[in-house]
């Protein structure tokens, strides 16, 4: 008897304490939140979507390297909507069983390794060489072109990042005029002749361009676009990757991005027609 007045005495106190917690909650209102992780790099193409700065460069690496292999649009958005659902667009070590990576990939059914698939260029590319398999993916909803690839026990996840997933695709493949902006507030991961060597690296894998000429004001780099669309291709992408490549101003069609301000105004100075120029933090 004891014992069964012990488990009713706790059961009750669960109970309060739930209710307590509650009513704290509720007491406290719409200023209890969750931590969540800083978002400090918002798009505007047609709707806005927030993002952090690692969410952002890696939708940056997806949509370039669906440019890079000649893909519409449409295949962008459909890579977007399925790392979202998958990863939220965070390059992860691990997740359901053995899937790993952006696009929650698994060794085990073909993608590559597990080193390869945390590899954000491969597995973007993995992604899309498997779509381009999807007979008449093209017309597909976004949702039923992404489960042909993913095979996921949720096949309509994918729909819900639709419209966030276009908004970005817009911004990215440079539709729209300073659409992509970042604040970085903390000390730059690289610096100098390393930050700019990162950059063409990276320019080099997601767009398949180089350097065209340095930057002779200060360490950067300066890049000669065809046209204005293609000029916006890379000042969004440079933007997107400013926070882990150290650079601190971008400047393009008369309108010039800083690091510390955090969004586009109007450029100070001469503006080079047809040429990105990126400028990275100094050697300390």
């Amino acid at each position: 008897m004891r014992g069964r007045a012990v488990l009713a005495a706790l059961a009750a106190f669960t109970v309060l304490a739930g209710v307590g917690i509650v009513l704290v909650i509720k007491q406290i209102g719409d200023g209890f939140t969750l931590p969540r992780v800083s978002r400090s790099c918002v798009t505007e193409a047609d709707g806005q979507v927030e993002l952090s700065p690692e969410q952002m460069a890696n939708a940056a690496t997806i949509a370039a390297i669906g440019v890079q292999r000649g893909l519409p649009e449409r295949a962008v958005i459909v890579a977007l909507a399925t790392a979202f659902q998958e990863s939220q667009l965070r390059n992860l070590a691990g997740g359901d069983r053995d899937s790993v990576g952006l696009f929650q990939q698994r060794p085990s059914q073909g993608w590559g390794t597990p080193e390869q698939i945390q590899d954000t260029r491969y597995a973007a590319t993995q992604f899309y060489a498997a779509l381009e398999q999807v007979r008449g993916w093209e017309k597909m909803r976004v949702t039923d072109a992404a489960q042909t690839v993913q095979r996921s026990a949720f096949p309509e996840a994918y729909e819900k990042w639709s419209e966030d997933s276009t908004v970005l695709t817009r911004a990215l493949l440079g539709q729209f005029t300073g659409a992509v902006a970042c604040t970085v507030s903390r000390e730059p991961a690289l610096r100098g002749d390393a930050a700019t060597e990162a950059l063409l690296r990276g320019l080099k894998l997601d767009w398949g361009v180089s350097r065209d000429a340095a930057s002779p004001a200060t360490a950067g780099l300066t890049l000669t676009a065809q046209d204005e669309r293609q000029g916006w291709r890379y000042a969004h992408w440079l933007v997107s990757h400013a926070n882990d490549h150290g650079v601190q101003r971008v400047r393009f069609d008369d309108l010039e991005w800083t690091a510390a301000d955090g969004r586009w105004k109007s450029a100070e100075g001469e503006v080079t027609p047809g040429s990105v120029v990126a400028e990275v933090s100094a050697d300390a």
